[in-house]
């Protein structure tokens, strides 16, 4: 048995308790004094305990010590989780007090309404517009791909605080926020009116050279169905090819882009899963591929589940891809509430190519690089991809 003192171990379980571990002490006696006997088991996990958190008891002491007058311990310990999870470096793993979680439950459950702008954090700690809905009030505002918002209402939130800045873009439709954003380094700030948003995601139409056209904005819960009812269509029709459209297609239902994928690729895999707790999971096509010869098109706005179909039929020779590389955002997070009513967010895995290829910071190459000018009246991308269905017939 080992002799400790008794303030020590207070400090230790404290320490234990404010990070929710299920750490017990077996076997701890208490003697006369100031002293307290525990197992050699017990001491070796205490001293861990200590040497990992010293610097934080120090610090802590430090600041009620010297600080000019009384601190809210309450704020002073939430403060150290805000830092523990931004320790990590990725925006994506958050700590929320309980009225941010509350606020953000209420504002991202229920009637889709707010400004119309799919976002994510870039490698520069910013927030970064992925697409726009077309028709949206952000669109009709002027905010593009590649705008990066820096304040919303006047409150300033970067990367790391994404779901904050998404929860208080969202609000009741009819109701105002001000958007502040950077564009080639210049602030602009506009004033948008929320509104429910309309999301269909699926348009399809017949081009020039008889070539079918779908248009896919999102994957939502009815999107593969739509995708599937406009692709019977064109193959009754006896198009000559398809383009199918992921450009600025911010991402979705992850279980909607598979059933997409499961028309357009032979049974096999079209992305998996893993991480350091969580085992390797493989999402699967069925075999149900479309005979028509078929072009993608992507672009920096093309993000998450668009991504996950489409670096899946590169892997698979589903069909040749065109565009420019995609946004980069291939991992998966799983909240949970705390017993304090807080909560926390953590990336637990990402996702990865049938290859093996990251998508996470990395995004998805084409196979034929086209840049789209800014303002250009021609549609190059669109194009090309019409030139190699066209081509091969």
């Amino acid at each position: 048995m080992m002799q400790i003192k008794r303030r020590n171990l207070v400090i230790m379980i404290i320490i234990a308790a404010l990070l929710g571990s299920f750490v017990t002490f077996a076997g701890i006696t208490f003697i006369p004094g100031n002293t307290v006997r525990i197992s050699r088991e017990d001491y070796d996990l205490y001293k861990t305990i200590i040497n990992r958190y010293a610097k934080v008891e120090a610090l802590y002491e430090t600041l009620n010590k010297y600080y000019y007058k009384d601190l809210d311990q309450n704020k002073l310990i939430q403060g150290m989780c805000y830092g523990l999870f931004e320790g990590t470096g990725d925006p994506y793993t958050n700590y929320m007090s309980k009225e941010q979680y509350d606020n953000f439950v209420i504002k991202t459950t229920g009637k889709l309404e707010g400004i119309g702008v799919t976002v994510g954090a870039n490698t520069d700690g910013y927030i970064v517009v992925v697409s726009t809905i077309k028709g949206s009030p952000a669109e009709d505002a002027g905010i593009k791909t590649g705008d990066l918002i820096i304040a919303v209402d006047d409150v300033a939130y970067k990367g790391s605080q994404l779901d904050l800045a998404v929860a208080n873009m969202r609000g009741k439709a009819g109701s105002k926020v001000k958007v502040t954003y950077l564009r080639d380094g210049k602030s602009i700030s506009v004033n948008l009116t929320r509104e429910k948003i309309k999301l269909n995601s699926v348009f399809a139409q017949t081009l020039d050279h008889n070539i079918g056209y779908i248009y896919i904005s999102s994957f939502e819960t009815d999107t593969a169905a739509e995708f599937k009812k406009e692709l019977h269509g064109f193959e009754v029709k006896g198009v000559s090819g398809l383009i199918i459209d992921l450009r600025n297609n911010g991402g979705g239902v992850v279980e909607s882009g598979i059933e997409v994928a499961d028309q357009l690729l032979d049974e096999g895999v079209l992305a998996y899963t893993e991480g350091k707790a969580q085992e390797r999971t493989y999402m699967k096509t069925k075999e149900g591929k479309t005979s028509l010869p078929y072009v993608l098109l992507i672009n920096g706005g093309t993000a998450s589940t668009s991504e996950i179909v489409s670096a899946g039929i590169k892997d698979n020779k589903g069909g040749k891809i065109v565009g420019t590389k995609s946004f980069g955002k291939g991992i998966i997070q799983s909240m949970a509430p705390l017993k304090d009513g807080d909560a926390i967010k953590i990336t637990i895995a990402q996702y990865f190519s049938p290859k093996g290829k990251v998508i996470q910071k990395i995004g998805v190459e084409p196979d034929y690089v086209v840049e789209l000018p800014e303002n250009s009246k021609v549609d190059t991308q669109l194009n090309k991809a019409m030139e190699l269905l066209t081509k091969n017939k």
